[in-house]
């Protein structure tokens, strides 16, 4: 009787702890929408979160020094939505920002990441990578390539040579 209530307990216990552990993923129902996400300092953020509807939310970006904002509501089951300005002093990195329904009290929060360079600043590498002689395109020597070339053309002619004189028996 009492391994089967041991074992009934510990059932229960870790099926409680699995749900203390999924409920915060699926329980407040959508979280803040932060845009643009990366932002620059200075930069303009747009906030919209559809958990606060019904009457709006009081914002609060103070981690990243921009302070308080207000999520108005939106007409016929939009979303409530806001805008705040991130200091031009922020330093680069990524900042929690929260806010809390007027209805409810419910808390949401959304990452901010603020870089120095906007996406569309941010530099893509091009062309090809500088390893050493020969490229097959490029602005390469067309002097290295030949050299590259050669190299190659000896060594494979001495190899092949190598080995014909170790098939026939002459030794190495």
């Amino acid at each position: 009787m009492r391994r089967t209530a041991r074992l009934l307990a510990g059932t229960a216990l870790a099926v409680g702890t699995a749900g203390l552990v999924v409920t915060p993923a699926y329980g407040d129902g959508g979280g803040l929408e932060l845009s643009p996400s990366p932002v620059v300092p200075g930069g303009q953020v747009s906030v919209e979160t559809a958990a606060c509807r019904d009457g709006g939310a009081a914002g609060d970006a103070s981690a990243v020094g921009a302070g308080a904002f207000t999520l108005a509501p939106g007409s016929d089951e939009q979303d409530a939505s806001g805008r705040f300005r991130v200091p031009p002093s922020a330093q680069p990195g990524t900042y929690e920002i929260v806010a809390t329904c007027a209805e409810g009290g419910r808390r949401v929060s959304g990452d901010l990441v603020v870089t120095l360079t906007a996406p569309s600043e941010q530099v893509h590498p091009r062309g090809s990578v500088k390893t050493g002689v020969g490229g097959a395109l490029g602005d390469d020597d067309p002097v290295q390539t030949a050299a590259g070339v050669t190299a190659l053309a000896v060594a494979a002619a001495g190899g092949t040579w190598l080995l014909h004189r170790r098939a026939r028996g002459d030794g190495i």
